[in-house]
């Protein structure tokens, strides 16, 4: 049965218990996992074709939070793809949907104890970089935490990982390298850039994307910073992926909405399971 961590969220002792409760209700049905993967905003489908699949919803999770938000399943989904065992979340929890900080992360956390070295995680975001069209796939080199909040206020345990965390490399440079050979070899190219994360739930105002161009950003969302910090707190290398939805406020002809989002996920689907299946069979 799922619960709350809210209460917990800055007691790292807790947290840990919360976790060694979640790993054991799952690990039977997990065993020791290879790679993680956080599937975002209707990309969630990949996690259906591994062989060998098998979906435990986070409801049957002991302090796995719900995501309500359409597109995102709510599954711990397991199986085997290119000689790995593998982990994925099929959709994840928000800020904006009223979670903590470390029940956002939660599930990645989950993953790390589970065994998983390397996190894949994705998302739909909005492009900013005018090199940047709908449709397009973006490999993560960089991010903007602006969210307000990080998944490392609190008490450390250095069971998780430092006090004092360098993400100088956030995003591993190698796994950018493999992604980029990958997308060349099926005939399209990955952009890179930085990935700016913010609270939602609203869309960024014309203004606020003016800005994000001034600060460096290239896209923008609503997830996956705050993941990241918990990935490279507890050793995890991460690549990061963007499907780019549509172009941001201000960029866009036309008003932003939650389909367009996943229309284009669905579009773009077959060339973002191609990619991520060829990384995992090149790692």
């Amino acid at each position: 049965m799922a619960g709350t961590i809210v209460e917990v969220a800055y007691n790292a002792g807790a947290m840990m218990e919360a976790l060694d409760q979640a790993k054991e209700a799952v690990g039977d049905r997990t065993g020791k996992v290879d790679i993680a993967m956080v599937l975002g905003s209707g990309l969630g489908d990949y996690a259906d074709g591994l062989e060998g699949a098998h979906a435990i919803p986070y409801g049957e999770i002991p302090h796995m939070p719900l995501s309500s938000v359409s597109g995102h399943a709510g599954n711990l989904v397991t199986g085997q793809k290119a000689g790995k065992r593998i982990v994925a979340m099929q959709g994840r929890a928000h800020l904006y949907e009223g979670n903590s900080p470390n029940e956002v992360v939660f599930g990645v956390r989950l993953m790390a104890v589970l065994g998983a070295e390397t996190l894949i995680v994705t998302n739909a975001a909005g492009g900013i970089s005018p090199e940047l069209v709908a449709g397009d796939l973006m490999a993560i080199t960089d991010q903007l935490n602006l969210t307000g909040a990080s998944s490392l206020v609190g008490e450390n345990d250095a069971r998780r990982g430092p006090r004092f965390l360098d993400m100088t490399t956030a995003f591993d440079p190698a796994l950018i390298e493999t992604a980029s050979g990958v997308a060349n070899t099926l005939g399209f190219e990955l952009k890179r850039g930085v990935y700016a994360g913010l609270l939602g739930p609203a869309y960024e105002t014309p203004a606020e994307v003016r800005m994000l161009r001034t600060l460096g950003a290239d896209a923008v969302g609503m997830s996956t910073v705050l993941e990241v910090l918990a990935a490279r707190h507890m050793g995890l290398r991460v690549l990061g992926i963007s499907c780019i939805s549509n172009l941001a406020a201000g960029i866009s002809k036309g008003p932003l909405s939650h389909e367009e989002v996943q229309e284009t996920a669905g579009r773009v689907r077959s060339r973002f399971e191609s990619l991520l299946s060829g990384v995992l069979e090149s790692m």
